[in-house]
């Protein structure tokens, strides 16, 4: 993946908080997959970690926050982003949004932009206060989403995935998937508090997970509003299967396997690596978000 040397990227759509403490010293806990399922049932059911007896008092370190706004400082052009991940981060971000907001023009529709916030160890968002050990998320009470950038070396080490730039574009663009969802009214669809292969939980990720794949297709071809010309100017067969591996690491089976030794269908939430996988594909392979209807 390669992005314009010459594009100015807009800072404004990330927001970095990392080395900051959050108020009140609550952070989310847990671990593993236990953790990582209840965090995403409360964020997508409606119901906050609080809600869900995840939370407790912890002691905060004192942290320095040198680091925060680090990306407004360093992250301004494409040059940056091809240098540097959390530019990257900035990059795809801004892309990813340039591409749903020209599509929902094209449908006679307004496209609502929605921030990501780096942060490191924990977070407090409207969805409740998190640790990076639940991964990236979106949070539809805020409208934002959230990303502790350290994840993505857990994607190789924890996960198995054989990472690259291109599989940390995968994880965020699935992110804002979750937001499409959200401004076209899908998302409450997993509000039936259900998991299974078959449940609506599942059939909302992977939309999301082919909502990622149409705006790999059409990356090359969205342009960017200052300059005319796309931000991202190469993605490669190479990147596409770094996507593709993302979408398998991540997959309920891949995970229940690699924590809990065992497979159990019955609580699937985000669907299996072969699912995932094909979904993320089918919306690379027509660029169209028609082919993303997952509950039919």
């Amino acid at each position: 993946m390669q992005f314009d040397d010459d594009a100015r990227l807009d800072t404004s759509e990330v927001q970095d908080v990392r080395g900051s403490r959050i108020p009140g010293g609550r952070a989310t806990i847990g671990g593993g997959l236990a953790g990582v399922i209840a965090l995403l049932l409360g964020l997508f059911f409606g119901v906050g970690p609080d809600d869900l007896g995840l939370t407790s008092e912890n002691d905060q370190p004192s942290v320095s926050s040198s680091s925060a706004a680090q990306v407004q400082r360093s992250c301004l052009t494409g040059q940056d982003a091809n240098a540097a991940e959390d530019c990257r981060t900035v990059a795809v971000v801004n892309s990813v949004q340039d591409f749903w907001d020209q599509e929902f023009q094209r449908r006679q529709a307004r496209y609502s932009g929605a921030r990501t916030v780096l942060f490191t160890g924990q977070v407090s968002t409207a969805c409740g206060n998190a640790t990076s050990a639940v991964g990236p998320f979106y949070c539809p009470g805020d409208r934002k989403v959230y990303l502790d950038l350290g994840f993505f070396q857990e994607l190789r080490s924890e996960f198995g995935s054989s990472g690259g730039p291109f599989a940390q574009a995968y994880v965020v663009a699935h992110e804002y998937g979750h937001h499409v969802q959200n401004l076209m009214g899908t998302l409450r669809r997993a509000q039936d508090g259900r998991t299974g292969a078959d449940s609506n939980a599942v059939k909302v990720e992977l939309q999301a997970d082919c909502y990622a794949g149409v705006w790999a297709r059409r990356a090359t071809r969205t342009p960017d509003p200052q300059t005319g010309r796309p931000l991202i100017t190469q993605v490669t067969d190479a990147d596409v299967r770094d996507g593709l591996d993302a979408a398998a690491a991540v997959g309920d089976d891949r995970i229940q396997e690699r924590f809990q030794g065992r497979v159990t269908p019955e609580s699937w939430t985000h669907g299996s690596a072969e699912q995932r996988q094909q979904w993320f594909y089918e919306g690379f392979r027509y660029g169209d978000m028609a082919r993303c209807n997952t509950f039919r």
